[in-house]
């Protein structure tokens, strides 16, 4: 056979068999990223799991380890993680150049869909570090770049033109999100809302069925049915619309003012000028001090809201933990940890929910149980302010609790939140970073 009869990986291309428009090969391309996008969540939570057995001997979750550790432990090993996280970080970039874009969202809106995967990597490996030693941030943030890495390399060595690829990461974002939450709906929403700008029939049809089969390939490794256990939920009168109202516009005020503490947070660590490694070395001493009172500022906050939801809390507590908990996460972010602040942010919903129907309960006479409510709107609303995806919290709080009755009071707390806190700050905080960028 002549040389240039033959074929080669490098050669081939599926240029020509994706002209404008949705059609059946790039669906089968999308299909192919949601389920490794998965795989990669799931090698992910693997890893994390893998590394909690050998630092504390289980996985039992990061708050009850926590609790099982005396306090020198609480304190140090927050410390030992964020120093060797920040180590990997230094140390292993220095060594690779950088390649395409920081993040999924950079390489979706701005850029052109690459993803450096080795510099993926090695950011993932330092999360895992951090994330297993205490950090007060969200494991999902790497398992979502992890499945938009995944589209990036599989459109990068099948040459997918540079506007489909930019779609391939899409779909691995989606990937990534439906597996990190299972809310395959409220994924494909928030690539939409958040990185797309825009609906339409050539995008949508991908992100479907990338999310299906994420969905599908998480289900079959891990079983997940709801995240949230929901407390039955009715709405006891009428004029309670306005009580959610009420707790949208707090949420709406109150998201805007978060961000304004990570970000001044982030700039303390920057006039520092220690450098990462120590920066990150401080930030975790921060968390392991008040770890040392309060263990339940580790990890992204699953359990504690669960517990919120479920056992009774005084308002005391709660106000003290949630306090404590954006302090944690702000450390955390602002010296350099990698990771997300989707989760602690729902944290911080829950935990501002809880306050507001406690006080509810106090001076109306309503049950107990109505606090769950609150609660569930508080995190919707509240994540709301943060993202400005309001549908998209919508659909996150409803596949998340699986509970169509907050569905009402959700919506509406969610709308005005976002139009609040929009309206003080434009851009939300993913869109931030973009701007920054745009004007580089």
């Amino acid at each position: 056979m002549s040389t240039s009869g033959s074929l080669s990986l490098r050669s081939f291309s599926l240029a020509r068999w994706l002209p404008e428009g949705e059609h059946l090969p790039f669906l089968f391309l999308a299909a192919l990223v949601g389920g490794g996008g998965a795989l990669t969540a799931l090698l992910f939570r693997s890893a994390f799991n893998d590394l909690q057995i050998l630092l504390h001997g289980h996985a039992i979750g990061m708050v009850a380890i926590a609790e099982a550790l005396p306090w020198w432990g609480r304190l140090l090993l927050p410390v030992a993680g964020a120093t060797t996280a920040g180590m990997l970080l230094k140390f292993g970039l220095h060594w690779v150049p950088r390649r395409g874009a920081d993040d999924y969202l950079e390489a979706i809106t701005i850029g052109d869909g690459f993803l450096g995967t080795r510099q993926t990597l090695i950011k993932s490996a330092s999360s895992l570090c951090s994330i297993a030693t205490g950090a007060s941030i969200g494991r999902e943030g790497p398992m979502v770049q992890l499945a938009a890495m995944f589209g990036s390399a599989l459109g990068r060595l099948l040459k997918i033109p540079r506007n489909r690829l930019r779609l391939l990461v899409a779909c691995g974002a989606t990937a990534g999100i439906t597996s990190a939450y299972n809310a395959p709906i409220a994924g494909t929403i928030f690539v939409v809302e958040l990185a797309m700008g825009s609906l339409s029939k050539a995008t949508l049809g991908p992100l479907i069925v990338s999310s299906v089969i994420a969905n599908m390939v998480i289900r079959w490794g891990l079983g997940l049915g709801a995240v949230y256990k929901m407390p039955p939920f009715t709405m006891i009168s009428g004029w309670e619309v306005f009580a959610y109202a009420a707790l949208g516009v707090i949420c709406g005020f109150a998201g805007p003012a978060y961000r304004w503490v990570l970000d001044r947070t982030r700039l303390g660590f920057r006039h520092l000028g220690l450098g990462l490694v120590a920066n990150m070395a401080l930030g975790g001493l921060g968390v392991g001090l008040i770890s040392i009172w309060v263990p339940q500022v580790w990890g992204n906050g699953y359990s504690v809201v669960n517990s919120i939801l479920h056992t009774s809390w005084t308002w005391h507590v709660l106000l003290l933990v949630l306090v404590l908990k954006v302090a944690a996460t702000a450390l955390c972010s602002g010296s350099g940890t990698v990771g997300g602040v989707f989760t602690p942010t729902i944290f911080v919903g829950a935990a501002l929910g809880a306050l507001y129907g406690h006080f509810i309960v106090g001076i109306a006479p309503l049950s107990d149980t109505v606090v769950s409510g609150y609660i569930m709107v508080g995190m919707g609303a509240f994540l709301a302010s943060v993202t400005y995806a309001p549908l998209m919290c919508i659909l996150m709080i409803f596949e998340m609790t699986l509970s169509y009755e907050v569905i009402l009071p959700l919506m509406l707390a969610c709308v005005i939140g976002h139009h609040i806190a929009q309206s003080i700050r434009p851009h939300s905080i993913y869109t931030q970073r973009a701007e920054a960028k745009k004007k580089e």
